[in-house]
């Protein structure tokens, strides 16, 4: 079987080892899985400095790293075929226009990088046809505030962009509050618009908008999921619930949410009790409620970073199985995970180890 005969293509992200510097050995990797969802092939694609976070332009043209380190940056990679499967060529690099660059989201004319260090989010102009970075640089736009738990808030953490119709909007984990800006970077003001503010303490990390307009963001620090709704032109907190009955703040730290096809699911990675949460999404009076469903355990030590619903299932796993791949940073291990959507219950059924531990799973 080669990689074009897999049941899909993913592009990983990774930190360095444990112990080790940024640019000791890490890459961004080239999987492939088979129908069964165990890994079929994982080639390095491209070395590269602490590339936690992946993004790929509309185009598929491009794909687009932030190098995780005090001096942030971005580079965008072009997509090229190889003898065994897609690799990447570096075609820019610019500086994050911050500190420790977390995620990066890719729009058809701007790339926007979320700095945690030091609360900047940034935008670069790109060009549409092949996603290759301006040479201008980056437009950096400083976050301010802080919140009650001092040694994770003392200041502004910017740590997820997602994109909000003709905005992006930012999760500002030290301030407790969600930042919105024009999505096209050089029409961006530098003044904060604050969009939403969540209850002191929450730490929002990751978000999800659901198919009404509402959001749901995960709080890292209250182990909570939080739906917000529409409230004029921004969102307002209306209901919580913790992720997982297993949750305690302080303790388990959510990490990324993302919404199932048919939006009636939540999908949460918890760092501390190791599963992946699913929640589902109802209605309580037309506005969205959340209720647990179930826990799928990671193994111990997992610490799940990100992860990828694929957007088709494994044959011969039946059509309404939902197939989930987990970056296990803890563990250095990429996880297969099918999960029942009638039920939420769900069991690993794949493991594949990499040599530095995986932060990002992106379909292609």
């Amino acid at each position: 079987m080669t990689e074009r005969d897999a049941r899909a293509q993913l592009w990983v992200g990774t930190y360095p080892q444990p112990g080790g510097g940024p640019g000791s050995g890490e890459s961004i990797w080239r999987v492939a899985l088979d129908t069964d969802g165990a890994v079929r092939s994982a080639v390095p694609a491209v070395a590269a400095t602490s590339p936690s976070f992946l993004a790929l332009h509309p185009s598929g043209r491009t794909l687009y790293a932030v190098g995780e380190t005090p001096a942030g940056t971005v580079t965008a990679f072009r997509v090229e075929d190889g003898d065994d499967g897609a690799r990447l060529a570096p075609s820019g690099s610019l500086a994050s226009g911050g500190d420790d660059p977390c995620h990066v989201l890719a729009l058809g004319d701007t790339v926007w990088v979320a700095n945690y260090g030091d609360g900047v989010a940034a935008s670069v102009d790109v060009d549409p046809a092949t996603g290759d970075l301006a040479a201008e640089g980056v437009v950096a736009h400083p976050g301010v505030g802080s919140g009650p738990v001092v040694e994770r808030q003392a200041g502004p953490h910017a740590h997820f962009v997602a994109e909000a119709g003709a905005d992006v909007l930012v999760c500002d984990l030290g301030a407790d509050v969600v930042r919105r800006y024009p999505a096209a970077g050089a029409d961006a003001v530098a003044a904060a618009d604050v969009a939403a503010v969540l209850p002191p303490g929450t730490g929002p990390r990751h978000l999800v908008p659901l198919p009404d307009g509402s959001l749901v963001v995960v709080g890292e620090l209250d182990a909570r999921a939080h739906v917000l709704v529409r409230d004029g032109d921004g969102w307002t907190p209306a209901t919580s619930t913790p992720v997982s009955p297993a949750a305690a703040p302080g303790r388990d730290f959510p990490a990324h949410v993302t919404l199932s096809a048919d939006g009636a699911r939540l999908h949460v990675g918890l760092r501390g009790a190791d599963v992946l949460a699913v929640l589902a999404v109802g209605t309580d009076g037309g506005a969205p409620v959340l209720e647990h469903l179930a826990d799928v355990p990671l193994g111990d030590g997992a610490w799940p970073r990100h992860h990828a619903v694929l957007s088709s299932a494994p044959q011969g796993s039946g059509s309404a199985a939902e197939t989930v791949v987990v970056a296990l940073q803890g563990r250095s291990e990429l996880a297969t995970v099918r999960v029942d959507p009638a039920t939420g219950a769900g069991e690993v059924v794949a493991r594949h180890a990499l040599p530095t531990p995986p932060a990002c799973v992106l379909e292609s």
